[in-house]
C-alpha cells in the first residue's frame, strides 16, 4: 500500500514522524481515514482512539483528544490537544478519573460549571480506557 507522511505534535514535543499507510482520527464530525492521495483537508478534533497503520502494515492505537489535523500536498500533521500511546496509558489513572467524574456528575450539590467539566473529563477517561483495554 502507498504510504505518506505523517507527522503527530502535541505540546509535550513530537510523537511520531515516519512514513504510515494509514491514519483514522475522531473529528467533531465523526471519524476520518486518511489514505496516500487524500485530498487537502483541515478538521477540528474530537475525542476518541486514533489508529496509526505504519510503513509495515502494523496498527498502533492511542488516545487523541483535541486539536485539528491537516492534509497539505499529501502530507499529513496531525496536532492534538492530548495523545497517548495506548501502551503508555495508566489504566488506574484513567479507571479513577472515571470515578472522579462520575462522583461529581452524581452530586446534587455540583455547578453547573462543575458538571460541564465532569462529563468532559468522564468522556476523557473512557476513551483513555477504551484505547488502553485495546477496544
Amino acid at each position: 500500500m502507498t504510504c505518506f507522511a505523517l507527522k503527530i505534535v502535541t505540546p509535550d514535543g513530537l510523537q511520531y514522524d515516519a512514513p504510515a499507510q494509514e491514519l483514522i482520527v475522531r473529528t467533531v464530525s465523526g471519524d476520518l481515514g486518511i489514505l496516500a492521495g487524500h485530498i487537502d483537508c483541515i478538521a477540528p478534533l474530537g475525542m476518541g482512539r486514533a489508529t496509526v497503520v505504519t510503513e509495515d502494515g502494523s496498527r498502533k492505537y492511542a488516545a487523541c483528544i483535541g486539536g485539528m489535523v491537516s492534509v497539505l500536498g499529501g502530507a499529513v500533521t496531525l496536532v492534538p490537544t492530548t495523545f497517548e500511546w495506548a501502551e503508555s496509558i495508566d489504566a488506574a489513572r484513567a479507571e479513577r478519573s472515571l470515578e472522579r467524574a462520575q462522583a461529581v456528575l452524581s452530586s446534587k450539590d455540583a455547578t453547573s460549571a462543575e458538571l460541564r467539566l465532569a462529563e468532559a473529563r468522564l468522556h476523557r477517561a473512557l476513551v483513555r480506557r477504551s484505547v488502553a483495554a485495546g477496544k
